[in-house]
This record gives structure tokens, sequence and C-alpha cells, in this order.
């Protein structure tokens, strides 16, 4: 199985924001055995947001969007997913009541309702955190972009994805350069074709170096995997930090 990361907001485009949820997604990815295959950030534009949910949903498992589905004009994914998919966006009575339980009378008001507008047929994701859900069509989940908010949501509707074995990382640092490496790796690569195998230069206060990792479902072909990395660094004359 695999799957997509929209990271929908001009904020983070510009810069002004950082991005939190990339790493968590990989991860939690990872951990429940699908293949995060591609993740793109895109801005509060409505056609773009649109061509691009139904660009991922067609090729991807599963897409899983953040951002975009707060209280103010800018707030246009659930707009937009509805959209997508040809949908009404309608009021729903589930997601009113959610926000009924977590503000006091009298503070729920018509800007908030806005988070209660929901694509039809969509099954909403709860959120433990601050009330406004998100919600699932189809193979679309849609989620904010306040990553403690987020991360809540998303570990409660991970019993919606169907995965596979974890997949498992480990990684082998050294002060070699990609250079001397390079051909050594190939050869391994070539051996251990069910291990995903990356080189990644570093330059840290002020040495330069490289980290090997390498990803696999199997652990005892990615211990195996690892030991060769060694061996070829230490063979090389290399160090292994």
């Amino acid at each position: 199985m695999n799957a997509c990361v929209l990271i929908i907001g001009n904020e983070i485009l510009s810069g002004r924001t950082q991005d939190a949820n990339l790493v968590f997604l990989g991860r939690r990815c990872d951990e429940l055995g699908i293949v995060l295959a591609e993740a793109r950030v895109i801005p509060d534009v409505e056609q773009t947001i649109i061509t691009h949910v139904n660009e991922c949903r067609a090729k991807y498992d599963y897409v899983f969007t953040t951002g975009g589905i707060g209280p103010t004009h800018d707030d246009i994914t659930s707009a937009c997913v509805a959209r997508a998919f040809s949908v009404a966006l309608e009021r729903n009575p589930a997601a009113v009541a959610a926000l009924e339980r977590f503000y006091e009378p009298g503070r729920l008001n018509d800007a908030r309702l806005r988070m209660a507008e929901i694509p039809a047929g969509a099954l909403l994701i709860p959120n433990p955190v601050s009330g406004a859900p998100g919600f699932q069509l189809q193979n679309v989940f849609v989620l904010p972009g306040v990553p403690d908010i987020m991360r809540a949501m998303f570990d409660g509707m991970t019993d919606r994805l169907v995965g596979g074995p974890s997949i498992l990382t480990g990684s082998v640092a050294t002060g070699l350069f990609e250079g001397e490496l390079a051909q050594g790796l190939g050869a391994i690569q070539e051996r251990f074709a069910d291990v995903t195998i990356g080189s990644y230069p570093y330059f840290r206060q002020g040495r330069p170096g490289v980290n090997v990792v390498m990803r696999c479902t199997d652990r005892a072909r990615l211990e195996a995997a690892i030991a060769a990395v060694r061996e070829l660094i230490t063979g090389l004359g290399g160090s292994i930090l």
C-alpha cells in the first residue's frame, strides 16, 4: 500500500511556517507498513487543490491532506475536496454536535460553524483536541495543519488504514566521501535488491561525511545489508561514526 501527502498552505510555501507534519506522517506510515511515496506542497488556490487531489487519489492508495480546514476565509480545503469529488458541501449534523460539545454556549459563531461544512457522504475523523473534525472521502483523508491536532486525529483513525509489515530503517555514518563509496554501494544494492539503500552527504562542524540509510521490511535482510555497508567502509580505510 502506498500514500501521498498534500501539504496545503501559502504560509508553508512562503517560509513563514515550517511544516512539521511530514516527518510524523512518514514515520507513522513506516510503522503501519504503508509506503509514503510522495509529498507535495501546494498553495491555497482552489483549482490547484482540486487538480492535485484528483491526481493523487487516482495514483495512490491513500491521500493525506494537511491544512486549510479552519474557520477563516482562506480555509478552502473542504470545499475543494467536495468539488474534486463532484459532491455537495453540507453542514454535517454530527460535526455541528462535536463543535457544540467543545465550545461553551454562545461561543459557536458562524465562522466556527464553517468547520462543520463537510462534503456529502464523507466519514468524519474525530478531533479529540479542539473539537472540529476532519473527514475521509473514499481514499482521501483531510486533516488539519496544526501538528498536535493532526497527530491526535491521525492516530485515532489508523484502524481505517490497511498496511503491511512495518518498514524498518537502519543507518551507518562515515567520514568518507560519496565518491569513495559509490561503486561499492552500487554492488551492495545489487546484492540486496529488497533493501532500499540511499547515501546522504552532510557537512557538520566543519567536517564532511555520508550517512548511508537502508530501509526494508525484513529485519534479517536489513541487518545483513548494514553489515555489508560497514564492511565496505572499513575496507576502504574509513571509520564508522
